[in-house]
């Protein structure tokens, strides 16, 4: 493994959420009583766990594939690579994306690399990558 980073959810937005829920759980309990506003918490924790689980997100380099979430293309495929600053990806998420290209970030990371894609198969013609250390993965890519 050549380089590997894992972006999980803030701590801050995790907890706004599960205010979120107890607000609803205060709802329930106010309208039905005790049971179900305990019903409603433990289904509030759980999702909010699954919450965190899920929004992980794992970028991996190896000496044969890039692997961002659930996608992976071998690095021969791979073209230039382009790090981004907060200003840059804002742009490329929103009114600058390609419809066509794949997009695999989080709104709480700010910047992250524009992997170009050389593939005659492959009608994507970048990745959008979120990263905290887009310089280093990008730097590593472009060898």
């Amino acid at each position: 493994m050549r380089f590997r980073e894992v972006i999980r959810a803030p701590f801050w937005l995790l907890a706004f959420i599960y205010f979120l829920f107890l607000s609803l759980v205060i709802a329930v309990w106010a309208a039905l009583g005790n049971q179900s506003a305990f019903i409603t918490w433990v289904v509030s924790t759980f999702l909010i766990v699954l919450i965190a689980l899920k929004s992980t997100l794992i970028l991996e380099v190896d000496e044969k594939e890039l692997r961002a979430g659930p996608a992976h293309i071998e690095l021969k495929y791979i073209g230039r690579v382009i790090p981004l600053d907060s200003k840059e990806m804002g742009r490329l998420r929103t009114r600058d994306a390609d419809p066509a290209s794949f997009l695999i970030f989080r709104f709480w990371r700010s910047t992250g690399v524009k992997v170009e894609i050389n593939d005659p198969r492959d009608q994507t013609p970048y990745w959008l990558i979120t990263s905290k250390r887009n310089s280093e993965l990008a730097n590593l890519l472009s060898k």
